[in-house]
């Protein structure tokens, strides 16, 4: 029809033969100049202006010898300017080092190494510790007293501390060794883990640990959450009532701290193991307690089974594991009463 139509545009004209023959005049012009093909690869241009691959060899070669190897690409054009010679523009040297892969560092670049997470697991006392130091304010604003304590994670009871006017890692290391033989540690028993502070990885420190046979753990850099039980302790001391903003001398922070351990171990009701004492839990008197509670309870529920809806009550569980980055269970796992964060 299209070829009908063209050798009717010539004795009619282009509007009649398109009208005689019942097609656009738009059909006919794009029958006269078809599209090209749509898949049509088109080379890139390349700039009359370009570097020839002789011209990049020698900036490459320049850029890599003794003289240029160590200054930066922009040194390297100052410097060839100085010699009166003319390669290319800075912008041309980064791109032709960016297209050989030469813009990386020089020389070796510290590297930190992958820090494992830790994962600590207790069944009883005395088989994990957590350690850390924190500053309570001094009477001015630039003075402060150093708080360590020691923490048993599956009885929350703090087996030792200590308060000095300064971090150290000899002080560290006698306040371990004599909460090791007052506890009575034997070798292989006990894991100790402490976040990354000086005193914490000190040699001093470690070669103790060595000489006890005690596992040494670490938290990763900057991770706050890998020593969770001793910041939850810090945090329940300064959340007291009674907690100063500041002390006026270290007599007084001690003083403060004997009162505080003694009420935290032997009469605060913790809500990680049950609402008993650290030192229930830490002496193994817990499970005793828990069945003086079971007790009371089925007593009231006996007498007043309609107080309860007829469910038997039951006092809170005591955990059988506490641990550090504890693997969490699956859907067809049990899950114990733990004493996990």
């Amino acid at each position: 029809m299209m070829t009908a139509a063209q050798s009717l545009v010539g004795e009619f004209g282009v509007s009649a033969a398109c009208a005689g023959l019942g097609v656009s005049r738009a059909t006919l012009y794009r029958a006269r100049k078809p599209r090209p093909p749509v898949h049509t690869v088109r080379r890139p241009r390349s700039s009359p202006l370009a570097l020839s691959a002789t011209e990049r060899d020698a900036v490459i070669a320049v850029l890599h010898s003794p003289e240029y190897v160590d200054v930066a690409p922009r040194t390297a054009y100052a410097m060839l300017l100085d010699a009166g010679i003319f390669l290319a523009s800075v912008s041309t040297f980064y791109r032709i080092l960016r297209a050989s892969s030469g813009t990386g560092a020089r020389r070796n670049q510290l590297t930190h190494p992958a820090y494992a997470k830790p994962e600590l697991l207790a069944t009883k006392p005395c088989e994990v510790w957590s350690w850390d130091i924190t500053k309570l304010k001094g009477p001015v604003k630039s003075a402060h007293f150093h708080l360590y304590v020691i923490l048993d994670i599956f009885s929350r009871y703090v087996v030792g501390w200590m308060i000095a006017d300064r971090e150290a890692d000899v002080l560290a290391e006698a306040l371990i060794g004599d909460t090791c033989d007052k506890e009575r540690i034997v070798p292989g028993q006990l894991t100790l883990h402490a976040d990354r502070g000086a005193s914490m990885r000190s040699k001093l420190v470690a070669n103790l640990l060595v000489d006890l046979d005690v596992v040494k753990s670490h938290s990763r850099p900057y991770t706050s959450d890998d020593n969770p039980y001793s910041e939850a302790q810090f945090k329940t001391m300064k959340y007291r009532p009674e907690f100063p903003e500041r002390f006026e001398s270290l007599a007084d922070a001690r003083s403060f701290c004997q009162t505080f351990f003694a009420w935290y171990n032997d009469e605060h009701r913790h809500s990680g193991i049950g609402y008993m004492t650290p030192a229930a839990m830490h002496t193994g008197v817990a499970p005793i307690i828990f069945e003086q509670r079971d007790q009371v309870l089925q007593k009231a529920f006996a007498q007043h089974q309609n107080r309860f809806k007829n469910r038997r009550p039951a006092p809170p569980a005591l955990p059988v594991v506490a641990g550090i980055n504890m693997p969490k269970p699956t859907s067809d796992d049990k899950k114990p009463s733990t004493n996990a964060l």
